[in-house]
């Protein structure tokens, strides 16, 4: 009957201490990603990014040197681990919660105690006089008869893994942020170059119709037209290039440089525009830092909603005392009086006013909120990788078409230019067509940009080629060293 009694207790117990199973909201992934088009839906779906130095694949030196010295001197990304840090320190504190504690103390005092007989005076040798010394070791332990430690611990290591992936996303942001303004500020330089010879040539331009006008051939008017021209694609320029000093001073906050002594020199650049193994949508869930740290934050809230609903059960300590004590001290090593204490205590809280149930239905609500939160990171990192993909898709194809369209301007700027010169037409439409051959390089330009912009975004949106499985691998490497 015993055996069947203990066996009891047993699955009892074993029952009241499961931890509830972390559920997040669901989500449905479709098996393709829509967006996936042309050239992006032949990608490779069994090939990944790099993990460590996904830049790399953009094959531009600068770039590479750049996000080495940010990984070095980043300040944001010190703060980053730093938070880590905070968290790994606090799993450390809830582990130690796992292991019994012992302490020990040492005592020497003066003591006096006062008789109800007349008061007559004490000599130092009276009675009532004495000295004590005490030393003592004291252990306790909290038997986690309901898992309750044993969840607290694994919502300490969910939140450090979290941290973890928190950690990995900020890196990731960072880089993909240093990546996306190199690249916006190599457009700059190539709009400044596009812009600097437009103006080498507008001022060309103007000095051959004033001697046309010298000569009678062309009017003020054509002079003045000639001039505002010139003028204001020297403003265009001047602009552009304020624009790119803003990016550079980016550059080096990202850095961990000082602004006032850092340069990057202005040149044409060619920068790769690699095609990005875009995967299966099902796969992203596992290449997202942010989404592995809510699916943890998650499992964290889990633990403590288990952790809350242990607090209706009783705790088990065991404490255990033991030391001298001695009125002498010239006798204290011969151990004149040796004490121990030792037994179990039970204790079990009868009346709270609530506050348990208050306790239960908070955890729940977080429970609830982390799953929510989960499912909205989940949604958004699907929009990020279908939004890049459709601007990758449609600025290539735009860019085909402006392309085609600077051609056309520039063949009209020929034949006006000739037609002007033989005195057929006047030279407003010389500069209308100017104004348009320039314009339709420009934007020839930025969609290029703009393009390997996004290449860089979607690099983000898949991760940068972050798995889940750094977060198992350097946990079972601290369990290893632990």
């Amino acid at each position: 009957m015993k055996r069947y009694v203990a066996a009891a207790l047993a699955l009892w117990c074993a029952g009241c201490s499961q931890v509830p199973v972390a559920q997040p909201g669901g989500v449905t992934v479709a098996a393709t990603f829509k967006e996936a088009k042309g050239a992006w839906s032949t990608a490779e779906t069994d090939v990944s990014l790099p993990s460590q130095a996904w830049w790399s694949i953009f094959q531009d030196a600068e770039l590479n040197a750049l996000e080495e010295q940010l990984l070095q001197n980043s300040p944001d990304l010190a703060t980053a681990l730093a938070r880590y840090q905070q968290a790994r320190a606090a799993t450390d504190v809830l582990l130690a919660a796992q292991s019994p504690s012992l302490g020990t103390s040492a005592n020497v005092q003066r003591n006096r105690q006062s008789e109800r007989r007349p008061l007559r005076v004490l000599g130092p040798n009276s009675p009532n006089e004495y000295n004590s010394a005490t030393f003592g070791l004291d252990f306790a332990y909290e038997v986690d008869l309901w898992g309750r430690v044993r969840q607290q611990v694994n919502a300490g290591v969910a939140q450090e893994q979290a941290a973890q992936a928190d950690l990995a996303a900020a890196k990731l942001s960072l880089q993909v942020q240093l990546a996306d303004t190199l690249i916006a500020l190599r457009g700059m330089d190539e709009e400044s170059r596009l812009l600097r010879e437009t103006v080498a040539a507008y001022a060309r331009n103007v000095e051959m119709i004033e001697r046309r006008h010298q000569n009678g051939i062309a009017s003020g008017l054509d002079v003045a037209r000639a001039q505002v021209q010139l003028e204001s694609t020297r403003s265009q320029m001047q602009q552009v290039q304020g624009q790119r000093a803003v990016l550079e001073h980016a550059i080096a906050a990202l850095t961990g440089a000082n602004a006032s002594n850092f340069s990057i020199t202005p040149k044409a650049v060619s920068v790769t525009t690699p095609l990005i193994p875009i995967g299966v949508p099902s796969t992203l869930l596992q290449r997202r830092p942010d989404i592995a740290a809510a699916q943890l934050r998650v499992t964290a809230a889990a633990a403590r909603l288990g952790m809350a609903k242990t607090a209706f059960f009783p705790t088990l300590n065991l404490n255990a005392s033991a030391g001298l004590q001695s009125s002498d001290l010239a006798k204290f090593v011969e151990m004149p009086n040796l004490y121990w204490v030792l037994g179990p205590t039970l204790a079990l809280n009868l009346l709270d006013g609530g506050r348990r149930k208050a306790q239960i239905a908070d955890a729940e609500a977080v429970l609830d909120e982390n799953g929510q939160r989960y499912r909205a990171v989940v949604l958004s990192a699907f929009q990020q990788v279908e939004d890049q993909l459709a601007l990758l898709v449609q600025y290539g194809e735009a860019a085909k078409a402006d392309s085609l369209a600077a051609a056309s301007a520039q063949r009209a700027l020929e034949l006006a230019s000739k037609r002007y010169q033989q005195g057929v037409i006047n030279q407003i439409e010389v500069i209308v067509a100017q104004t348009a051959y320039l314009q339709a390089q420009r934007s020839t330009l930025d969609l290029n940009t703009k393009h390997r912009r996004a290449t860089v975004q979607l690099v983000r949106a898949l991760g940068g080629g972050w798995s889940m499985d750094q977060i198992t691998a350097q946990t079972k490497t601290k369990q290893a060293n632990e």
